[in-house]
C-alpha cells in the first residue's frame, strides 16, 4: 500500500508557472508514476507518465512541451513543473502509482494502483 500526497497547487495567472510535488508514505522505485487531472464537470485525463527509472516520460498533447514530469526515488517523490500555463489547465491533480499489473491502458485511470486526494490548480487572470 502506497500512500500519496500532493502540495504545490494554487491560484495562479495565465502564462505563470507552478511546481506540484507528491510524496509516497514508502518506497516508489517499483512502480510507475505520473498524473492526472480533472476538470469540473469532465473525466480525469492523463497528464503524464514517468517510468520506475525516471529515464522514459509521456505526455498528453495538450501539456508536451510545458509540462516536465520528474522523479526523486531517493525521496519518494515526484514532481511536475508546469509552465505557460493556461485557463484550461485549470483542473485538480492527481499523483498516481502503478505497478504495472492492471490489464488498462496507461492513459486509462484504472491502470493505476494508487492515488493522491489532490491538489487544487487555478489558471485565471
Amino acid at each position: 500500500q502506497v500512500q500519496l500526497a500532493e502540495s504545490g497547487g494554487g491560484l495562479v495567472q495565465p502564462g505563470d508557472s507552478l511546481r506540484l510535488s507528491c510524496a509516497a508514505s514508502s518506497s516508489i522505485s517499483a512502480y510507475g508514476m505520473g498524473w492526472f487531472r480533472q476538470a469540473p464537470g469532465k473525466e480525469r485525463e492523463f497528464v503524464s507518465r514517468i517510468t520506475m527509472s525516471g529515464k522514459k516520460s509521456l505526455y498528453a498533447d495538450s501539456v508536451k512541451g510545458r509540462f516536465t514530469i520528474s522523479r526523486d526515488n531517493s525521496k519518494n517523490m515526484i514532481f511536475l513543473q508546469m509552465n505557460s500555463l493556461k485557463p484550461e489547465d485549470t483542473a485538480v491533480y492527481y499523483c498516481v502509482a502503478s505497478s504495472g499489473r492492471r490489464t488498462a491502458t496507461i492513459f486509462e485511470p484504472n491502470f493505476y494502483d494508487f492515488w493522491g486526494q489532490g491538489t487544487q490548480v487555478t489558471v485565471s487572470s
